[in-house]
């Protein structure tokens, strides 16, 4: 998931901001104890990846859901093993021959240990105004969201002007196989002109005020590099100068101290001209400069050193994250290798990436790419997703600016994207900007208030582009 740790860093030293407890219209309060009552049912199944957990969760949807009146030719689970199977639901609509649109969430979470936690993790609780368990955040808001509203839209008769395909997949926080195989086996199920995405987009507070609605329309592609140096080794009272942990190191140091050029696609530089009507002066200044095409090193430097988030949304980013060397506390190492993890602007060439790998770290050092590399193409800044969301925000966040974004993490959207698919992260569950995620981590929570906004929120975006437009909550 594109975390929201990385997504509260959007808009920092903020001014003019909105209450969003004024604006916000009221949940109704039916619509909150069933949508509690769903997230509870989701949290209390371990859904770790790869467990039997997911096809659990897969099973109590789809009963879910055809007790709400689907159909069981509308509610297949389908994937390559029985442990792999993700849930496809279709919500008919008028024959309006509009193509379909994709509403995306995955059922499965990172595993957690009760250990860790200060709560059973896979034990719902609501305490201090938060919901809390694993997957609250990552992705079980989402997936709730969904679930809550297509079947009180079903029980009230809405008709959509097209069908909507809600893909709920098993295995989007490791290797996204789920959603692979239904893209190359199931085209005609994901045949569509959209698809929104509750694995991202954000609501970024300030005490309690809402500074922007996030919508993330493109994200980084990642990318693994094995790092390697060999040489004969020998005995450690006899040292040579060709000693693979110090060539590696020195390979890593370099690689420490290079910076990818910057550059700039659609979603990047509206990010930081969006972003730039809610900052400070100063920093406001440099993100106007950048958006109007100023690369020059004081700006460039000046923007990056205010943000990790900002320097990796200006660049192709490399990082050590493991290494090992050696076999023996008393032998020379005969290999010595490490992990470079890197988070591509999503039209920078992998071959190209890993050419500049190599020629920075040096010829000693082998390079070699570890797994498969997926492109994804940024989503186009659609108008009529742009007007759904401002007329969003001004609905439930007071107004707050809609910021497009490019994730550095990673979700499904990056393989809908890749099959054609425009996909927007668009789920408005909001946070303080100052308090840290805690999706993954320890004792994973979500605001009460903040996740039954967001259910609505999502509800009132999805209608808006699946027609006719809603007039209330």
């Amino acid at each position: 998931m594109m975390h929201s740790a990385v997504r509260r860093t959007l808009l920092l030293l903020t001014c003019g901001v909105t209450a969003l407890a004024a604006q916000a219209p009221a949940v109704n309060s039916a619509h909150r104890m069933e949508e509690r009552a769903i997230l509870a049912a989701l949290v209390n199944i371990n859904s770790s990846t790869g467990t039997a957990g997911v096809q659990r969760i897969g099973a109590a949807i789809s009963a879910r859901l055809r007790a709400a009146g689907f159909s069981a030719a509308d509610v297949q689970l389908l994937g390559p093993s029985p442990n792999m199977k993700a849930l496809v639901v279709r919500y008919r609509g008028r024959t309006s021959g509009r193509k379909p649109m994709l509403l995306m969430a995955h059922m499965d979470v990172v595993p957690a240990l009760a250990s860790d936690w200060s709560r059973a993790p896979f034990t719902f609780v609501e305490t201090d105004g938060h919901y809390y368990g694993r997957g609250v955040e990552d992705n079980k808001a989402g997936l709730a969201a969904i679930v809550a509203t297509f079947v009180r839209w079903k029980r009230s008769g809405y008709v959509p002007e097209r069908d909507l395909v809600a893909v709920l997949t098993a295995d989007e926080e490791t290797d996204g196989n789920s959603i692979r195989w239904l893209l190359k086996n199931q085209p005609a199920l994901l045949t569509a002109e959209l698809a929104l995405n509750t694995d991202a987009g954000a609501v970024s507070m300030q005490k309690g005020k809402a500074l922007a609605f996030s919508m993330q329309a493109s994200e980084k592609v990642y990318a693994d590099f094995n790092l390697e140096v060999t040489n004969p080794g020998g005995h450690s009272s006899v040292p040579r100068r060709d000693n693979a942990i110090y060539e590696l190191s020195a390979g890593l140091s370099t690689l420490g101290a290079y910076q990818f050029p910057v550059r700039f696609t659609e979603i990047s530089t509206a990010f930081f001209r969006e972003s730039a009507a809610q900052q400070e002066p100063a920093l406001a200044a440099l993100m106007r400069a950048v958006s109007s095409g100023m690369t020059d090193s004081a700006t460039v430097t000046g923007l990056s050193a205010q943000n990790a988030y900002f320097n990796s949304v200006l660049r192709t980013t490399c990082v050590a994250t493991r290494l090992t060397g050696g076999h023996a506390d008393n032998a020379l190492p005969q290999r010595a290798t490490a992990l470079v993890n890197c988070r591509m602007l999503p039209d920078d060439p992998v071959d190209s990436v890993m050419a500049v790998l190599q020629r920075v770290v040096g010829p000693s050092v082998k390079v070699t790419r570890t797994r498969e590399v997926v492109p994804s193409p940024p989503s186009p800044l659609r108008a009529e997703v742009m007007a759904a969301m401002a007329a969003n925000s001004r609905l439930f966040f007071g107004g707050a600016a809609v910021v497009p974004e490019m994730s550095t993490g990673a979700t499904d959207g990056l393989f809908t994207r890749n099959a054609g698919v425009p996909t927007y992260g668009v789920f408005g569950l909001a946070a303080e900007q100052d308090e840290p995620s805690r999706a993954h981590g320890r004792d994973e929570r979500i605001g009460v208030t903040a996740f039954h906004t967001a259910v609505a929120s999502w509800a009132q975006i999805v209608q808006r582009m699946a027609g006719p437009v809603p007039v209330v909550p």
